[in-house]
């Protein structure tokens, strides 16, 4: 392993790996209202052309792979796939992304297969408002999934709340009280504007103003996280065993310590998410050049921008829809 760095000299060892672009919610800040055209199978990658794909990006220096949709788990045969990514032994951080709604069902089995932990996406503790997120009914069985986590030892269980002005952001309190009560670590996510969802414009609700919400609390201490790669700055109230973090890709850009590639369900090589360039390591694979990957792979990195320009107003257009980049 010699380690992969960018133009900018920020180190880069995390790969987010889609498996797949279906997904069995229809979250309204992810998908557009009128439906989605679903990737056809033939261009989905295979779990071994993923494996392969992972095996070469390893030998340059990635170390740690989250595994996303999509809704991973709606992909047959995921926790064998977890189970052949974990025989890679440079591989020392395996987790994934799930909106929760079948992962109590898998929970003990992917722990058991190598999966270090999980992140669970959930917007709100109201059934209805969870419907007119989600489009779907099961509030409960994300709740019973935190739960079945915690108890699997896919520790630390991080819940991510995309935080949409007028809409969620009166359950701040709520689940901020969570880490209080139940031990929960919370991440409170600025909207992310991405042409192809549901939401045109949306109001971003800044870090800072979340924080000023939550005044009524306490005051909260920065903490640092026990394990994570991700971009979130972690705090904790005084009484709490659980965390709060906040990401902010709008109003406090963490490009500058960005340290990602991300693989698309069907075999793009994106090194940023709102950037919409990528790397086609699909095709060369089925035209028999594995041997290539590394360089396609270092072609990636060496193409990463220094950043991008939401804070500006400047919203990418992309032909790839949010669910199809991983988030």
């Amino acid at each position: 392993m010699t380690g992969l760095s960018d133009s900018f000299q920020r180190p880069i060892n995390y790969l987010r790996v889609s498996v797949t672009d279906r997904c069995n919610l229809r979250c309204v800040y992810c998908m557009p209202p009128g439906g989605v055209k679903s990737i056809p199978h033939n261009d989905i990658l295979s779990y071994e052309e993923i494996y392969t794909i992972v095996s070469a990006a390893s030998e340059l220096g990635i170390n740690k792979v989250r595994i996303t949709g999509g809704e991973p788990l709606v992909r047959l045969g995921v926790i064998d796939f977890v189970r052949l990514l974990a025989k890679i032994k440079v591989i020392d951080d395996i987790s994934m992304t799930t909106n929760g709604v079948l992962l109590s069902r898998y929970a003990s089995e992917l722990k058991q297969a190598g999966l270090r932990r999980v992140n669970i996406s959930l917007d709100t503790l109201k059934p209805d408002k969870f419907k007119q997120i989600t489009g779907g009914d099961r509030l409960s069985d994300v709740l019973e999934s935190i739960e079945t986590a915690k108890a699997a030892g896919l520790n630390p269980v991080k819940i991510n709340m995309v935080v949409m002005a007028g809409f969620n952001d009166d359950e701040l309190l709520d689940f901020a009280q969570k880490t209080i009560d139940d031990d929960w670590n919370v991440r409170f996510i600025e909207i992310m504007p991405f042409s192809g969802n549901g939401i045109v414009s949306p109001k971003v609700l800044s870090a800072r103003e979340m924080k000023k919400r939550l005044d009524p609390l306490g005051k909260m201490e920065p903490t640092r996280p026990s394990v994570g790669n991700g971009p979130a700055r972690y705090f904790r109230f005084p009484q709490a065993k659980g965390t709060i973090g906040f990401i902010t890709p709008v109003s406090e850009h963490f490009c500058t310590t960005c340290n990602r590639l991300r693989l698309t369900a069907d075999g793009k090589l994106r090194p940023c998410l709102f950037d919409k360039g990528e790397i086609d390591l699909r095709r060369a694979l089925r035209n028999g050049a594995s041997q290539e990957l590394k360089q396609l792979i270092t072609q990636a990195v060496e193409s990463k921008p220094r950043c991008h320009h939401l804070s500006e107003g400047v919203v990418p257009h992309d032909d790839r829809p949010f669910w199809q980049v991983g988030g």
